[in-house]
C-alpha cells in the first residue's frame, strides 16, 4: 500500500503519526479560515456604518471601526413587513417544497430499488408521441385542453394493446433511473417560460403554491437519485421478513425501511432544503409581491437602491442563519449519510 492510499484510509487523525497529523491539522486550519472569513467579513460588515464601509477595509470591532446597529434597525424596524413577509414565504415555500420533493421522490427511488419495471420501448415511445400531439393541439390548434386530453388519451389505450404485442424489447429500471435523473440537464432557463405560461394559465402567478410545485417538481429526480442506493443498501431480506408476518409494502417502507436509511433522508432533505431556499430564477419569474423570497429581496436592495453593502450583510446573514444552525443541528445524520454513500460507492 502507498504512503498516499494509506494517508486516506486512516479512520481518524489520532491514529496518524505525528508529523502527518500537524500537517492535517494545519490544513484543516487552513480551510476553516477560507471558510469561514467570509462570514466573519459579513458579520461585521452589518455592524459597520455607511462611512466605514467606504472607507477602506477594516477587521476589528472596537479597534478599527465603532459598531453600530443602524443597518439591523433599518431592515427588522424601518422595512418591517417588507423583510419579513419574504422571509415568511421562503420558509412555507422551502419546507413545503422539500416535504413533498423527499416524499414523491423517496417513494419513487423505494419502487425502482426493490420493483422490476419492464415498459416496452414502443408503448414509451407512443406515450411521448400522444403527448408532444396535445401540446401542440392545445398550444398551435386553439383546442381546448380537456378535448385534447380525452382524445389523446383514447387514441392511447387503442393503440398500446397491439403495438405492445408486437414489441420485443423492454427498458429496465436503470433506464428509468436516468431518464428521471436525465431532467436536471436541462438549465432551469430553458423551462422557466413554459411554466410560468402553465401557471399564468391556471392562475397561480404569485402564490406560494406555484413555487411549491416548480420547487418540488424540480428536485424529485435528486431525491430518486440520492436515495436509491440508500433503499438498495438495505437487505431484502428484512423486508420479506416482514411480508411474511403480514405487513404491506406502505408499513414496510414507512416502519422498517425509512428509519434504516434515516441518516440519507435527513442529508437528502438538507440538500433538496438548500436549493431551494437559495433559488432565484422561477421565483424571479413566478411572484411580484405577494410570494416573493429572500433571494428577491436581497437582489432587490442591491437593484433600488444600489450596493449597500451593510444591508445586504444584515440580509444575507439572516438567509443563511437558519441553514447553519439546522445543518449543525443534523450534524451527526449527515455525517451518517455522507458516510454509508461513501462506504457503498
Amino acid at each position: 500500500m502507498s504512503v498516499l492510499k494509506r494517508w486516506f484510509v486512516r479512520a481518524r487523525i489520532d491514529e496518524m503519526p505525528p508529523g502527518s497529523r500537524v500537517i492535517a491539522y494545519a490544513l484543516l486550519a487552513l480551510w476553516s479560515l477560507v471558510v469561514l472569513f467570509p462570514l466573519y467579513w459579513m458579520a461585521i460588515t452589518s455592524f459597520k456604518l455607511p462611512i466605514d464601509v467606504s472607507s477602506g477595509p477594516v477587521y476589528l470591532p472596537f479597534i478599527d471601526f465603532k459598531p453600530s446597529l443602524d443597518a439591523w434597525h433599518y431592515i427588522f424596524v424601518d422595512l418591517g413587513p417588507d423583510t419579513f413577509r419574504p422571509y415568511l414565504n421562503s420558509l412555507i415555500i422551502a419546507t413545503c417544497g422539500t416535504a413533498a420533493s423527499v416524499f414523491f421522490g423517496s417513494m419513487a427511488a423505494y419502487a425502482l430499488a426493490r420493483i422490476a419495471y419492464k415498459p416496452p420501448v414502443a408503448a414509451v415511445g407512443l406515450g411521448v408521441v400522444m403527448i408532444a400531439a396535445l401540446i401542440a393541439a392545445v398550444g398551435w390548434g386553439g383546442v381546448d385542453l380537456r378535448i385534447a386530453a380525452a382524445v389523446g388519451l383514447a387514441f392511447f389505450v387503442l393503440l398500446l394493446r397491439p403495438i405492445v404485442r408486437r414489441a420485443r424489447r423492454h427498458l429496465g429500471n436503470d433506464d428509468i433511473l436516468f431518464w428521471i435523473v436525465s431532467q436536471r440537464i436541462l438549465p432551469p432557463v430553458v423551462t422557466v417560460i413554459p411554466i410560468y405560461l402553465t401557471f399564468k394559465s391556471v392562475g397561480l402567478l404569485d402564490t406560494h403554491l406555484a413555487l411549491i410545485i416548480t420547487y418540488a417538481t424540480a428536485n424529485v429526480p435528486i431525491v430518486v437519485w440520492l436515495m436509491f442506493d440508500f433503499f438498495d443498501g438495505v437487505p431484502k431480506e428484512i423486508e420479506e421478513s416482514a411480508q411474511i408476518d403480514g405487513a404491506t409494502r406502505f408499513a414496510i417502507l414507512f416502519g422498517i425501511v425509512f428509519p434504516l436509511v434515516a441518516p440519507g433522508l435527513v442529508a437528502t432533505s438538507l440538500l433538496v432544503l438548500i436549493l431551494s431556499w437559495n433559488e432565484y430564477l422561477f421565483a424571479l419569474f413566478l411572484t411580484t409581491a405577494n410570494a416573493q423570497t429572500l433571494p428577491l429581496l436581497v437582489a432587490a436592495q442591491n437593484a433600488t437602491r444600489g450596493p449597500q453593502w451593510w444591508n445586504m450583510s444584515v440580509l444575507i446573514l439572516i438567509m443563511i442563519l437558519p441553514v447553519m444552525l439546522l445543518t449543525l443541528t443534523l450534524q451527526r445524520f449527515i455525517v451518517k449519510g455522507i458516510l454509508v454513500g461513501a462506504v457503498k460507492g
